[in-house]
């Protein structure tokens, strides 16, 4: 059976557009979307109309959860979040393991968020590369068996590649832009990307791939 799994990168972030900000908030590690990441996240949303989508799982960052939220506003769907597709927990990016809003509070904000789903891996710091890119293959792994629908991925850039390697064969290198898209279709047991990064759908792209 043909199964598409789509996975995307989160929109531009409040620290990249305000440095300043790192140094007076309460969860550093868990920035906001800035504003032209929500006209981002929007847009991504646009473009998976119509697309089958039957599941929509993010990283229980608030930049992920709020780029979801869009999507799922689009698509009607709820939700599920994922630890297993968590930021990159590189103790060179940060000093302590990040904060993040605890899943009621999210709630309150993003009722979309189903709160019967549990995370299927949970990522723990401190993480090597080899470590984040082993836990989001593993998380798309999963996903991908359990969730035989069609189903949206929305992570961060570490988690775009990880999980695309997870699930096609080699090492594909991968273009995990801002509010990227990556699309993989299962056609008996091979996966093939028939998306590598697109950006198309957006009205305003970056030139350099930021990770941190």
């Amino acid at each position: 059976m043909n199964q598409t799994v789509w996975i995307a990168r989160h929109g531009n972030r409040l620290d990249f557009v305000n440095p300043e900000w790192f140094n007076t908030a309460q969860r550093p590690y868990d920035p906001p979307l800035s504003e032209d990441g929500t006209v981002q996240a929007k847009q991504l949303g646009q473009r998976l109309v119509g697309e089958g989508i039957q599941h929509i799982f993010a990283s229980p960052f608030l930049r992920t959860v709020q780029t979801a939220n869009q999507v799922a506003a689009f698509l009607d769907l709820p939700i599920k979040i994922e630890s297993g597709l968590s930021e990159w927990l590189n103790p060179d990016w940060m000093t302590t393991e990040p904060e993040t809003l605890p899943l009621e509070v999210l709630h309150e904000s993003f009722p979309r968020i189903d709160l019967s789903y549990s995370s299927r891996v949970v990522a723990r710091y401190p993480e090597t590369s080899d470590r984040v890119l082993e836990r989001t293959a593993q998380t798309a792994r999963l996903l991908t068996a359990e969730f035989s629908n069609d189903i949206l991925l929305v992570g961060h850039g570490a988690s775009v590649v990880g999980a695309t390697q997870g699930l096609v064969e080699g090492t594909p290198e991968i273009n995990a832009s801002l509010c990227c898209l990556v699309k993989l279709v299962r056609q008996q047991e091979e996966w093939v990307m028939e998306l590598n990064g697109d950006t198309s759908h957006l009205s305003q792209t970056e030139n350099a791939i930021r990770f941190h």
